[in-house]
């Protein structure tokens, strides 16, 4: 749970910066990949993580323009790139200007529960890694290389003179 902004603020720019990269290495071609029919696709599984910005935001009481949840996802990997770009930052910039670190321990009705809006931007974060990891796989799936997040891609050990971990 986040009680200080710049706490948040901090942790969200790393996270932002991971997901953005993820989602500009998408494809058109690979937005249709999923493990079976029945599972989501990684286009809606990318989408997913742009809509949840303004959807769960929304309950907190932060006010700013965006999309809707229910909105369609893009046909092309540019836009839901752009879409998540747009929603992060306009969800810093309400948060700098509407919050104060008091804000933070307010409570809300968050799906049935009450959580502190600290709690709620954990969960946002922590929501964004769960999907990356989904989408990661099925970028693999796809073919596409995955870029490093929390350390070298098995594609990057070779920059830097090393074979990756066989493990």
């Amino acid at each position: 749970m986040f009680l200080s902004l710049s706490t948040f603020l901090q942790a969200w720019e790393k996270e932002e910066e991971s997901t953005q990269r993820i989602l500009d290495a998408l494809t058109d071609d690979s937005l249709n990949q999923s493990v079976t029919v029945q599972d989501r696709t990684l286009g809606r599984i990318a989408w997913h993580l742009v809509t949840t910005i303004p959807e769960m935001m929304s309950k907190t009481g932060l006010i700013f323009e965006s999309l809707y949840e229910d909105a369609p996802v893009p046909s092309t990997a540019k836009e839901i790139s752009n879409y998540y770009r747009e929603a992060s930052n306009a969800i810093v910039t309400a948060i700098k200007a509407q919050w104060k670190d008091q804000t933070l321990l307010e409570k809300r009705d968050m799906y049935g529960e009450t959580w502190t809006n600290g709690y709620t931007l954990s969960a946002l974060v922590d929501h964004q890694i769960h999907h990356r990891g989904q989408i990661t796989i099925l970028m693999r799936q796809a073919g596409l290389k995955v870029p490093g997040i929390y350390g070298p891609a098995k594609e990057d050990w070779s920059q830097f003179g090393m074979e990756a971990p066989l493990i």
